[in-house]
């Protein structure tokens, strides 16, 4: 993960603020449960990728093809907080927020919810990176001019 490292060097100095939004709906598997009945911590993790990827598709991208673009964007940081524990077969809604892009970084927030109680916060930064060179890149101008009509 050297490109997480020199971020900075190649990140091209840019700021937007966004209001855009999506909410999707997951339901904790039997499987995703612990000894405990809890749905287990490290699932959420896949929760927001759900979330994410689906907020994505929403504007009108599909992951896969940003991929095959020659665009990846890895996760640089995640941070979760736990409120409440979620149990098998509860219907989660994932609110996916886009809160800024900073040159080659693209900020999320999430709210996992289970009829109407909060059950965990998380943000994410994932960094645009160029797959044939695996350097930080801009985020591209096709995503800005999707995002534009969200601009704070």
């Amino acid at each position: 993960m050297d490109y997480l490292l020199n971020l900075e060097i190649y990140q091209i100095k840019s700021f937007m603020e966004f209001s855009f939004s999506y909410a999707h709906i997951i339901r904790v598997r039997y499987s995703e449960t612990d000894r405990m009945g809890y749905c287990y911590y490290g699932n959420y993790a896949q929760y927001l990728e759900v979330g994410r990827v689906e907020a994505i598709r929403r504007l009108g991208f599909v992951y896969k093809e940003l991929e095959n673009m020659g665009i990846l964007l890895p996760v640089s940081t995640l941070n979760i907080r736990y409120k409440h524990p979620a149990f098998y077969d509860d219907e989660l809604i994932i609110h996916t927020a886009i809160e800024k892009i900073e040159g080659a970084r693209i900020f999320f927030s999430y709210r996992i919810e289970c009829q109407e109680k909060l059950i965990a916060e998380a943000d994410t930064i994932l960094v645009f990176v160029d797959k044939n060179i695996n350097k930080p890149i801009a985020c591209p101008d096709f995503f800005l001019e999707k995002l534009r009509t969200y601009e704070k």
